[in-house]
């Protein structure tokens, strides 16, 4: 905006966001601000008579404080030096009257910023370090001796010197301060604040002391009035940083004229405003008004936690890879994922869906219940329903499972089983045992250490495992072992499918499916309780410990219906699942050492006998006793007997054992004897 667009009362004034009018408001109380948050989003600028103006920061902050007299922003960052906000002859004249001739476009060090500084400010300046001033001391120290009278810069800056006209001015005289007023109303903005430091909390001592000086000019600083001018207002320092901790937090502790304000996300309005602009432009646009409608309101809510800077360049990757607006949903997905295919529109997973009752049964055995209700939701989550109800549900990861039930029953296996039906990989299954995340520390492990700490470079095991691969089932086992803080973060994922990590990016669980299992509840079973009483008992104790041991309800909300108990292994079950790992073995042994492996019908099932007594461990107490009665006595006949490849070793007879002998077999060796 123009000088002469702003001067006169406007027909249609523009309405600021509420982070510019604070800053605009105030401009009489405080003498510095500290903008931190979405600093590089663009933001709009509503008008009652057209629609909002997306603005950058910079325009934004001079659209609101031009109409009070400032003339100009004098920029300052590490890279660039100073520069003059706008590029206009009148801003730049203004800079030069304040500043001299040669600052602009000059890369100062810290230590010759203090004085333009205080140029701006209207402060007394500080005297250069080498100045014989007898008493001139480093800039932590009191006392008058150390500054100098602005006005013996005339030569400089265009400002009247302490001397007469027409002769020779008159030495400074340090011990008695002068400032006078600046010539102009002028702001001065550092860019990119967060970068002047190298650690806010481990400054050298030249940090520390130009951030002293910049507290000590907002603690004595007064409000101006330039000649002509309306009102008394400062000439703020405005720093812009990413977040509230960058700048030394004494800068700003207990500083009332520091205000710190926070700079937030648009609005679901501001987005479905902007998204209102950016539909039209859209290859193949909606063609009456309310599809037009319908589509904004769709990209507005599938960029939530985005800025309106990415809802641009949405848009545009939608014109580059010719991406109809009737697809929107999926443009916003390859903006956050950075992967066009997408596995849940594949026909495979739903086919896979529908077949995976007969496939998953044949691995997960004995658990009907907890497999037929695991499909369910799983069809739900291919159909893209999961927490349809919910005003943010595209956000949220594609569906949330709580296995719950005794140990060694599948909660694991079912959870692999779930990863390979839906991505064809088990190596998309993710896991993550929670009883090494009891520590307050550990939430480190998932999203990446923050800066200045140990590990910071590695990032997450959890925020880089899903960026690498966003399609995955990940598995959060024992959950009810996590401590606090890793709670806190599986609830942000839980409500708003996304995770900020350690250095600051972004990663998104909208196309996960996460799986928490837990033996909450079992403890107080009896392995022939009928299942819905089981079901009933074990789906109180989770409720319970989220809501009265831990206090933590909102994590079960989020869980809703789904959670999914596991019975006890019945002893058809534990049957089928021995002979099922028998045969595990038998392929093990074939293909590893090349010997073929057979069974008795008796010797198979003395074996079989003997090994499901420990069935109430389920199939894990199952493989236990497999390893001492079949796999360490049949290692020991292959050791003893010297046994070779493509040998035949026949069992006939599985025999337990008793307290003086280990369990033995029973075998016929005939070598050659496998083929």
């Amino acid at each position: 905006m123009s000088s002469s667009e702003a001067v006169g009362p406007q027909p249609d004034p523009p309405d600021f966001p509420a982070f510019v009018d604070e800053v605009a408001g105030t401009l009489a109380v405080h003498s510095q601000y500290v903008l931190h948050g979405n600093l590089r989003d663009q933001f709009p600028v509503r008008y009652k008579s057209r629609a909002p103006r997306p603005t950058s920061l910079l325009p934004l902050l001079w659209q609101a404080l031009e109409p009070r007299g400032y003339e100009c922003f004098i920029c300052f960052d590490t890279v660039d030096g100073i520069s003059v906000y706008p590029e206009t002859p009148a801003a730049l004249s203004a800079a030069q009257r304040l500043l001299g001739n040669r600052a602009v476009g000059r890369r100062p060090t810290l230590e010759r910023m203090r004085p333009l500084l205080a140029k701006v400010v209207g402060a007394p300046e500080q005297p250069p370090a080498d100045a014989d001033t007898g008493s001139a001391g480093p800039i932590g120290h009191s006392g008058q001796g150390n500054q100098r009278s602005q006005g013996s810069h005339s030569g400089q800056d265009g400002q009247s010197g302490q001397g007469t006209q027409g002769g020779p001015a008159e030495p400074t005289d340090y011990s008695k301060p002068v400032a006078s007023p600046p010539p102009v109303r002028a702001a001065v903005v550092f860019d990119y604040a967060s970068r002047i430091t190298h650690m806010p909390g481990q400054l050298d001592a030249g940090e520390r002391d130009f951030f002293l000086y910049c507290l000590k000019l907002a603690l004595t600083a007064k409000p101006l009035r330039p000649q002509g001018a309306d009102g008394y207002l400062f000439n703020p320092i405005i720093w812009l940083a990413d977040g509230d901790r960058d700048l030394p937090a004494w800068l700003t502790a207990g500083a009332d004229p520091i205000r710190t304000v926070a700079v937030g996300l648009p609005t679901l309005g501001d987005r479905q405003a902007h998204a209102r602009v950016l539909v039209s432009r859209l290859p193949s646009p909606p063609a009456d008004t309310k599809a037009a409608e319908l589509t904004a309101k769709e990209f507005a809510s599938r960029t939530d936690g985005l800025t309106l800077r990415s809802m641009t360049e949405i848009a545009r990757l939608s014109l580059d890879r010719d991406i109809a607006a009737d697809r929107v949903a999926d443009a916003v997905r390859i903006y956050k994922l950075g992967v066009e295919q997408n596995p849940w529109r594949y026909d495979s997973i739903r086919a896979h869906i529908l077949d995976g009752e007969k496939v998953i049964r044949d691995n997960v055995i004995g658990q009907e219940r907890a497999v037929g209700k695991t499909l369910d939701i799983l069809k739900r989550a291919a159909l893209g329903l999961s927490g349809a109800q919910a005003t943010n549900a595209k956000s949220r990861p594609r569906s949330v499972l709580f296995f719950a039930g005794p140990t060694g029953v599948g909660k694991t296996e079912l959870a692999k089983q779930v990863a390979a039906l839906l991505f064809g990989d088990v190596d998309s299954y993710l896991r993550f045992d929670m009883s090494e995340f009891a520590a307050d520390h550990a939430v480190d492990r998932l999203i990446g250490a923050p800066p200045g700490y140990v590990g910071y470079e590695a990032g997450g095991e959890l925020t880089g495992a899903v960026r690498r691969n966003p399609f995955r089932v990940v598995v959060f086992d024992e959950i009810e072992k996590a401590h606090r803080p890793v709670l806190d973060k599986l609830l942000q994922i839980l409500e708003d499918g996304r995770l900020t990590d350690g250095q600051g990016v972004t990663t998104y669980f909208s196309e996960c499916v996460l799986i928490f299992t837990s033996n909450l509840g079992i403890v107080t079973t009896d392995p022939e309780m009928p299942y819905s009483e089981l079901e009933r008992k074990v789906t109180a104790a989770v409720r319970d410990h989220f809501t009265t041991r831990i206090g933590r309800p909102e994590l079960l909300n989020r869980l809703g219906d789904d959670i999914v108990v596991f019975d006890f292994i019945g002893a058809a079950a534990a049957e089928q699942i021995c002979a099922k790992q028998i045969d595990t073995i038998v392929r093990t042994i074939d293909r590893e050492l090349e010997i073929g492996l057979s069974f008795d019908d008796a010797a198979r099932e003395q074996l079989i006998k003997a090994c499901v007594q420990d069935s109430a461990n389920g199939g894990r107490g199952i493989g236990n006793r497999l390893e001492s009665h079949l796999i360490n006595p049949l290692a020991r006949l292959l050791f003893d007997e010297g046994v070779e490849a493509d040998s035949l070793v026949e069992i006939t007879a599985a025999l337990p054992g008793d307290v003086d002998s280990a369990p033995r077999l029973r075998a016929r060796v005939t070598p050659g004897g496998r083929r």
